[in-house]
């Protein structure tokens, strides 16, 4: 479904104005300088060019607003906005800023409104973002108020364009951005459709955490399988993603901004790694054994091959789905040395109650403290501190050095490369 509503123009100077004092050294995908996590300037024109350009950003479940008048809050960005479910029942998303003085004007996380009335003077909108009350417009005794052609009409909430594909809600500033589908790509949207098959879903809860990190590490995080190998105990030891198992790391073919890591566990518990494999990783502990073994049993319910996957979908939008525990990840910007991360974990309305159980209970794998997210926290706080206070200017990511996007192996960059050529490009710079 496509929802085309009116966006306010917005006048942006050149790309190379903003941006003429940075250079890619060398012109070389095998470094990434420092400027590109630390800088205000930069962090600036990617909210424009990337976040307000032409991109489909993740902003809800249709599952959060089941019901006519259910909204909830959310980003583009760093830009919050408000999406919402209206009496006819489409799903519009417009900015969390009044139009008067600009507050935000709705405070709660979600909830159930006839309209959205902002707490400074009370100015009133209609769930689709229209204003609809202004208090005293016309004076007092025939004193003060609005001018006579002031018409409600031409001041309501800056509103996004919407789509939705199998209970997932985009938003974009843009009119000229493609077709979700077609934006996704075949194989990501292939991936996709694994996990939202249009079945109703059903929220098991929520996650939020602060990162001391650049909002585009997470991306590289997710793009870099070779970290995986060495940096997470519990997926070597227990044979989620392992050197030398079936695995992948994909890059989309057009752009190379989205992407998937999939891995294959085998039916063993614990990982059969061979000794030399063994000697690369710090991370393996033999004496590492599960008091409840259930808590990695793994019930096949996808048509996929792979046990894990991580879909990156540019820019803000992460689906999990690691073995039965189903999740997203919305990567909220704040500023260059910060972001935020909203999860959500969910499963399906038809699941029965040992499958609601069993959900929950692999949740413990993800989230700021899951088995897996508290190591991905620490890493990328020590990098943003390294690239923030040191001396060096660049990191080098030459990996698989001949692959850019798609790559047959774990030990690889290749698809971070991938999502800094896109990312050039978008950029100007």
């Amino acid at each position: 479904m496509y929802q085309s509503q009116t966006v306010i123009g917005q006048t942006l100077g050149s790309k190379d104005d903003a941006l003429e004092n940075y250079a890619w050294p060398d012109n070389d995908l095998h470094y990434i300088p420092d400027w590109v996590y630390t800088s205000q300037e930069v962090y600036d024109r990617e909210m424009e060019l990337i976040f307000r350009g032409d991109t489909w950003n993740f902003v809800a479940l249709e599952a959060e607003i089941p019901n006519h008048g259910d909204y909830k809050r959310s980003y583009v960005g760093d830009t919050p906005v408000v999406v919402s479910r209206a009496e006819d029942g489409s799903i519009n998303v417009f900015e969390n800023r009044c139009a008067h003085r600009g507050a935000e004007f709705c405070r709660e996380s979600k909830g159930n409104a006839k309209e959205f009335v902002c707490p400074y003077h009370q100015w009133s909108y209609t769930l689709k973002g229209d204003l609809q009350g202004v208090p005293f417009k016309r004076g007092v005794n025939k004193q003060g108020g609005m001018p006579r052609d002031f018409r409600n009409e031409d001041h309501g909430l800056r509103k996004l364009h919407v789509t939705t594909l199998n209970g997932v809600v985009f938003a974009s500033y843009s009119d000229k951005v493609e077709p979700l589908e077609e934006y996704l790509s075949p194989e990501i949207l292939e991936d996709f459709k694994v996990t939202f098959t249009g079945k109703p879903l059903k929220i098991l809860g929520y996650y939020r955490n602060e990162l001391p990190c650049n909002w585009k590490m997470y991306h590289e995080n997710l793009k870099d399988p070779y970290h995986a190998t060495l940096l997470h105990s519990f997926l070597v030891v227990f044979g989620l993603l392992v050197a030398g198992n079936k695995s992948m790391m994909f890059a989309d073919k057009v752009h190379g901004r989205h992407g998937i890591m999939g891995s294959a566990k085998s039916d063993d518990l614990y990982a059969d790694v061979n000794p030399e494999t063994k000697k690369e990783m710090r991370s393996f502990h033999e004496g590492l054994k599960l008091q409840d073994e259930r808590f990695l049993h793994f019930v096949k319910e996808f048509d996929s091959p792979w046990s894990v996957t991580m879909d990156t979908i540019w820019p803000n939008f992460i689906i999990q789905r690691e073995m039965n525990t189903l999740g997203i990840r919305q990567i909220i910007p704040n500023g260059p040395n910060s972001m935020i991360m909203q999860w959500t974990m969910f499963g399906y309305e038809d699941d029965d109650e040992e499958m609601l159980r069993h959900r929950l209970r692999q949740g413990n794998l993800m989230g700021p403290s899951g088995f897996l997210g508290l190591e991905d926290n620490e890493a990328l706080r020590f990098v943003q501190e390294g690239v923030r206070r040191s001396s060096t200017e660049n990191s080098v990511v030459k990996l698989d050095a001949d692959t850019i996007g798609t790559s047959e192996s774990l030990i690889s960059e290749a698809a971070i490369r991938a999502m800094y050529k896109y990312y050039r490009e978008v950029m100007g710079i």
